[in-house]
């Protein structure tokens, strides 16, 4: 069955505002628009229930009931555990922590392998573990293509390899990395593994206890929902890392990587994430019970028309000659985030396409190793247009022929 483009952009109140008529969205990896239902949630938690949650008055245990509900339909659709999804202020200080507990759990001379490829905050803090006498080991891009290659990735590990962290896509490659594949050998030479979905689960939420990382991040502002960043830490794992939070929340999983207060409203807001993809699921005739089952069924209707709607802009962008594309030209192998290197600065061509109704951005978006190893100078940086399912075939269109006159 093909996505009904026009029920899913009815879910989301942008797509009626008068100011953004005729413009074309395509910086979707910087953050998505927020569908109706986060925003209705949202809305009538800070009119309704803006109290501390917990507490046993009415607007109080409605408070605590809607974050509870966030996290248990959101764990449920990933295929975890409900305390095995917690929520912080951002994808980037979620890693930050992570990277103190590991601070603490290995031992100098134990190793981590980081990548190239990566949106620098699932790189930076893990590379800094060097200061304590971690060995950091990178696996590097292939330096024409950007594609991380497992092969590669075998080479690096042995017995002192306790950590394994990469993107399940690259936010300037796009390329799509078999998880599952790079955590089962991981995971045989005694490592652990750390996924970035940042740039992954706007195209349909992944289910996490399939793929078999240990932990898993992305952001819910890049997912149609408020800013906050969402971590699985699977069971295993989160009771053998020391706990980052206050001494008495040690026993709660979803907790103890989460010092700072959660911000109770766009937690309970989150559970609108699940709903939206629920009504996706029923309006297309998905499956009429299971929370992963539903969500699969989101995904790979999701990811069809993404499919259909990016292959007509790699080809065009492949055909020409003054321009790089970056990552795999076929688009069932990535993503629809792709980056341009051109023969000039990047910001002020994204500058042009806004003078076209385009928005989307130029610059080296915190991937400024991935952009060094393949030969792309950081200042320079890419032009990088990214869309995700609600994005319409018309504007695509609309896309390329701006392309071609500003180019």
């Amino acid at each position: 069955m093909a996505l009904d483009i026009e029920f899913v952009r009815g879910q989301f109140p942008a797509f009626q505002e008068p100011s953004l008529q005729g413009q074309a969205f395509f910086e979707n990896a910087g953050g998505s628009y927020t569908c109706s239902q986060v925003i209705d949630r949202l809305t009538r938690y800070y009119t309704q229930r803006k109290v501390q949650p917990y507490a046993p008055y009415e607007a109080s245990r409605l408070a605590g009931a809607e974050m509870d509900e966030a996290r248990q339909r959101l764990a449920a659709m990933m295929g975890i555990e409900t305390d095995e999804l917690s929520f912080g202020p951002s994808t980037t200080q979620n890693t930050y922590v992570l990277a103190q507990a590991f601070r603490q759990f290995l031992k100098p001379g134990e190793a981590i392998v980081v990548t190239n490829q990566d949106h620098e905050a699932n790189t930076g803090p893990w590379r800094r573990l060097a200061d304590e006498g971690i060995e950091v080991r990178e696996w590097q891009i292939d330096p024409q293509t950007g594609h991380l290659d497992p092969a590669k990735l075998e080479s690096l590990l042995d017995e002192k390899v306790r950590l394994v962290c990469f993107p399940h896509c690259s936010n300037v490659v796009g390329e799509i990395n078999p998880v599952t594949e790079i955590t089962a050998l991981s995971h045989a030479a005694g490592a652990f593994v750390c996924v970035d979905g940042v740039s992954y689960a706007p195209h349909g939420v992944p289910n996490v206890g399939e793929l078999g990382p240990d932990i898993y991040l992305f952001s819910a502002y890049k997912t149609y929902g408020p800013h906050q960043g969402l971590m699985v830490m699977r069971r295993e794992l989160g009771e053998l890392l020391p706990n980052q939070a206050h001494y008495f929340n040690a026993d709660c999983l979803y907790k103890r990587f989460t010092p700072a207060g959660p911000d109770h409203a766009q937690v309970a807001a989150s559970a609108g994430m699940a709903d939206y993809i629920e009504a996706l699921s029923d309006h297309h005739g998905g499956p009429s019970e299971g929370a992963a089952a539903k969500a699969s069924f989101v995904h790979d209707l999701m990811r069809a028309h993404e499919v259909e709607l990016l292959q007509p802009l790699l080809d065009a962008m492949k055909a020409r000659n003054d321009l790089r594309l970056i990552g795999p030209s076929d688009a069932a192998l990535r993503a629809p985030t792709v980056a341009l290197a051109l023969n000039r600065a990047a910001a002020p061509v994204a500058a042009q396409l806004a003078e076209h109704g385009i928005m989307a951005g130029g610059g080296d978006f915190y991937a400024v190793r991935a952009l060094t190893a393949l030969g792309i100078k950081p200042d320079e940086g890419v032009l990088r247009l990214s869309f995700t399912h609600y994005t319409s075939q018309e504007e695509v269109e609309q896309l390329i022929k701006a392309l071609d006159l500003v180019l």
